[in-house]
């Protein structure tokens, strides 16, 4: 009998766990990412590579489009149709409220609402610009900015005098509109827009403000009666509240001034920008294609002049957002409102109200 003998292992068993052992685990392989290089200089040199490439992609579709249209104009067939790209703004939620040129109800309306004697020129505008009670530096420099925007805007200190007396006060002295420029923590938060003699009051939220002296190249505003452009106002809200800034402007612009203020809605948010005209006369050298030719055998060089037309913004920049609509004058405690912004409104990123 052997002693020490070592024992003798199953075969069997032993196959069939190294068999369960050697199973192939499929394993899915994350998709190659610049990211993932930890050498900076590799990773960056990569990355420019595919940027590269998608560039020449997109040129390539771009020109094959081209083609395919050029191609169906020669051959008199219609160009193939022009892919929109889907936004926010062109997936908004279906609103029934939204203005249609044939509404002849909105056109009624029109003729009977507040600001019809100003759009009709039978009245012209008178503007009063105050400020809240407790003010800041920053809401006096945005009055002075405000009243260069708006012609015929008088300031009224408010000292400590209510806002029902100033409207009143407004009022006897046949002022049209009265804009308080609210300020919390030493910045301007908020816009009064209110319609004398019977309302509406339009309550905004201010943000972004940037001043003349903060805008890089900013340009000095003329006293002439600026254009206005108004901008996606869709729906009857909308239509209501640009009729209640259009109030503010008279209706006879003059174009020698070369201003525009521009009240741009979209996603509810109204951009004010304030720009005037510039034509500079550029210099271009034109090569004489019979031209004469100089003493080298080369063809001159004709200096020909081009006018170009840009824009230069005259600040201030700010953004509302209208919060409350209102009938009537300020009347916080009996007022009747139009129409109220409640968080619970904000369902869908789609859903726009102006």
């Amino acid at each position: 009998m052997a002693i020490g003998g070592k024992r003798k292992r199953n075969n069997d068993s032993d196959g069939e766990d190294n068999s369960s052992k050697r199973e192939t685990r499929t394993e899915t392989k994350e998709p190659f990412r610049p990211s993932m290089i930890k050498n900076k200089e590799k990773r960056s040199e990569i990355h420019a590579k595919l940027k590269h490439q998608k560039k020449l992609e997109k040129r390539a579709k771009s020109n094959a489009r081209d083609a395919a249209v050029k191609r169906a104009i020669e051959l008199g067939e219609e160009p193939p149709e022009k892919k929109v790209p889907k936004t926010i703004e062109n997936t908004r939620e279906v609103d029934e409220t939204v203005c249609k040129p044939d509404d002849e109800e909105l056109f009624a309306g029109n003729d009977a609402d507040e600001f019809s004697s100003i759009l009709k020129r039978q009245q012209s505008p008178k503007i009063l610009i105050t400020t809240c009670r407790f003010n800041s530096t920053r809401g006096p420099a945005l009055i002075s900015e405000l009243l260069q925007v708006i012609p015929n805007a008088h300031y009224f200190k408010r000292g400590t005098y209510d806002l029902k007396k100033i409207v009143e006060y407004a009022n006897k002295k046949d002022f049209t509109s009265l804009v308080v420029v609210h300020t919390n923590r030493r910045e301007p938060n908020a816009l009064l827009i209110i319609g004398l003699p019977e309302g509406p009051t339009a309550h905004f939220k201010l943000t972004n403000l940037v001043l003349r002296k903060d805008i890089k190249n900013h340009g000095v505003p003329t006293s002439h009666q600026p254009e206005l452009v108004l901008n996606n106002f869709t729906t009857r809200l909308g239509h209501r509240v640009g009729r209640m800034i259009q109030s503010l402007f008279p209706q006879d612009p003059e174009f020698k001034g070369r201003r525009v203020v521009t009240f741009h809605n979209q996603r509810d948010f109204i951009f004010f920008r304030h720009h005037r005209y510039i034509f500079e006369t550029k210099e271009i050298k034109k090569i004489e294609s019979k031209g004469k030719n100089d003493e080298d055998g080369k063809s001159e060089k004709v200096p020909d002049h081009k006018t170009i037309a840009r824009l230069q913004e005259c600040g201030p920049r700010f953004t509302l957002k209208l919060k409350s609509l209102q009938h009537g004058t300020f009347d916080t405690k009996g007022g009747e409102y139009e129409w109220v912004h409640k968080p619970e409104m904000d369902t869908s990123r789609r859903r726009f109200f102006l």
